[in-house]
């Protein structure tokens, strides 16, 4: 059967930037730069993505378009006869799953708040008031269902129309969208009374912040963001590169999504500094600030109800267009692995994954006794813990010591790969720092993950 394939450049590059763009830049990102001293932190991010997160994407671009294989078989066809890398298909099919456990749910918040803003909800509520619908929603299984079901079925809807029909024609439409929707919100943010001050806060930096709230913990955060935001080691990157011609070198691709991505974050700080400061809101105030925090801001201002379901709708894109991307991936492993047509692998994996996404949201109601770090932690903590502390940062070193190692596809092949084609090439002087420092630093970050969770104290944390 005939691989399929992008039918535009545009679309290869947006679906990518669509897949690494997700509540990563646009939830965690703001209030870790917040916590951290605004730029301060933002400088540190850039170095490590520049680094740490570039490199691993290029090489897993490259080990799917030089095998034109998902990640259910990269590695079987390029890995030298009787090695073992191929086991990796396992866990990084795992990790798709796991990701898509709890990533469905956020998902389905973002559709809730959608309607709840446009209906007018949160208009002449007190914050304990907007604190209270989000407590009510996490506790109501229902509609937690049956958003999470709807947001399923509308992403393995677009994937059953194909590549090209489907999931290339919905993302590209939806990442536009995005971006004019980001844009419209930025602006209106910057004619905010507080816009000076959360700009000064956002853009000039305040190395105090990092020393304060631990320097260790700020370039630890600053990497596990970087890991996190691209969503590189499963595999998810490498199906798009399987899908694309060699036009154009990956080097140059990769840095063009990077760019994207990185936007994207950027851009969500200065849409919701300005707003904390107009408003004399905590920019640190975590995962509440989208939730709790902000609802309460577009609740109090002229227009908020317009304003408020505009930011959600760009939330949930930036989710939905994760969502699309992760299941294309496990799409096309079933594909390659049992041959299954598209369809049938659709409707089996709709299936799975209606089921899977229960535990998360239960976590909050039925099952919330069930704490697995203790502390008040739910099954999305646990789930999302294995997934960004453990899959994510394992997968990428495997993919590094796959495209370095003379034991694996190995440094000639990977640089042939990743530079055919017209655009920036991979730099043959990094070969030293990506095979044997990049390696060390990303063991670092998974062993600095557990430290985090299980031993905080030990960072000032």
């Amino acid at each position: 059967m005939q691989r399929e394939k992008f039918s535009s450049r545009l679309g290869f590059l947006l679906i990518s930037a669509g897949c690494a763009i997700g509540l990563g830049n646009v939830w965690r990102f703001p209030f870790v730069t917040g916590k951290y001293g605004g730029a301060a932190f933002v400088l540190i991010y850039l170095v490590f993505l520049i680094a740490l997160g570039l490199p691993i994407m290029v090489m897993e671009f490259s080990v799917g378009r030089a095998s034109q294989k998902s990640v259910a078989k990269s590695f079987d066809a390029l890995e030298p006869p009787g090695s073992k890398w191929h086991l990796h298909k396992y866990p990084a099919l795992i990790g798709n799953y796991l990701l898509m456990m709890f990533y469905t749910t956020i998902g389905g918040w973002m559709l809730i708040y959608c309607f709840k803003m446009i209906s007018g909800e949160f208009t002449d509520m007190n914050s304990e008031q907007v604190s209270g619908v989000f407590q009510s929603m996490q506790m109501n299984p229902t509609i937690m269902i049956v958003a999470m079901v709807v947001v399923v079925v509308a992403c393995f809807g677009v994937c059953s129309g194909g590549l090209q029909k489907g999931v290339e024609k919905i993302t590209k439409v939806m990442m536009l969208c995005l971006l004019g929707i980001m844009a419209v919100l930025a602006v209106h943010s910057l004619t905010l009374p507080g816009a000076g001050e959360g700009l000064s806060f956002y853009l000039f930096p305040d190395f105090s912040k990092l020393t304060e709230n631990g320097l260790f913990n700020a370039i630890f955060d600053a990497m596990g963001q970087a890991f996190f935001t691209l969503s590189i080691g499963m595999g998810s990157l490498a199906i798009f590169g399987s899908y694309i011609d060699k036009k154009h070198s990956l080097t140059g691709e990769a840095v063009r999504i990077s760019l994207l991505d990185t936007g994207v974050a950027l851009i969500a700080g200065l849409i919701i500094f300005p707003a904390c400061f107009t408003f004399g809101v905590n920019p640190d105030s975590g995962p509440n600030l989208i939730f709790v925090t902000l609802p309460n801001v577009f609740a109090s201002i002229p227009g908020g109800q317009i304003w408020g379901f505009l930011f959600f709708v760009f939330l949930l894109f930036a989710a939905l267009s994760t969502i699309i991307a992760v299941f294309e991936n496990i799409i096309s492993c079933w594909m390659d692995l049992k041959g299954w047509s598209r369809r049938k692998t659709v409707l089996i994996n709709l299936v799975a994954i209606l089921i899977l996404s229960l535990p998360c949201i239960l976590g909050f109601n039925l099952w919330k006794e069930f704490q697995p770090f203790g502390d008040g932690s739910t099954i999305l903590d646990l789930e999302d813990f294995l997934v960004s502390n453990n899959l994510l940062p394992l997968g990428s070193l495997v993919y590094l010591l796959f495209c370095t190692s003379r034991y694996g596809w190995g440094w000639k092949n990977f640089q042939k790969e990743a530079n055919a084609g017209n655009g920036l090439k991979f730099p043959k002087w990094s070969r030293v720092y990506v095979s044997y420092i990049l390696p060390i630093i990303v063991i670092v970050i998974f062993v600095q993950g557990y430290i985090a969770k299980f031993f905080p104290q030990l960072f000032g944390g």
